[in-house]
């Protein structure tokens, strides 16, 4: 995936939700590197963007999934980028615990697995959405132009 506003505002949230659920020292040490190295990153495309050395077009990179929609309904996403990153920043906690779930799949009972693993992809659904958002809406913010 090309590397776009929404992708690493994506990436940063994971790493603060690895930070919280980590106590080890060296892998703090080496996530608190990490976090710091993609806020320069942000802040470096940020102003790339703003400066006009990265062509409108590479703003934004879909996801373009496909897939049914019906029985695989998502929540709107909605709101200006921060409300937007906030937004994402929920769905990946909520995507980190549902994970967790899978991860000890034995110890969930049958009649739930259904219910975890559809809620894995729709939850999915919606990360892609919000990362999407966020880069409409930059490429709109540097453009002028108003994009739905």
């Amino acid at each position: 995936m090309a590397e776009t506003l929404g992708s690493l505002c994506d990436k940063l949230t994971i790493v603060k939700l690895k930070q919280y659920h980590t106590e080890d020292a060296a892998r703090l040490q080496s996530l608190t590197s990490q976090e710091k190295q993609l806020q320069e990153e942000i802040n470096g495309f940020v102003k790339d963007a703003v400066d006009g050395n990265i062509p409108a077009d590479r703003l934004t990179f879909s996801a373009n999934k496909v897939f049914k929609k019906e029985g695989n309904e998502t929540r709107e996403i909605a709101g200006a980028i921060g409300e937007v990153f906030a937004e994402l920043a929920r769905v990946n906690c909520d995507l980190w615990h549902e994970q967790e779930k899978v991860y000890e799949f034995e110890k969930v009972e049958a009649a739930e697995k259904d219910i975890v693993v559809k809620k894995l992809a729709v939850l999915n659904l919606e990360r892609n959405k919000c990362i999407d958002a966020i880069d409409r809406q930059f490429q709109s913010m540097v453009t002028g132009k108003n994009q739905a």
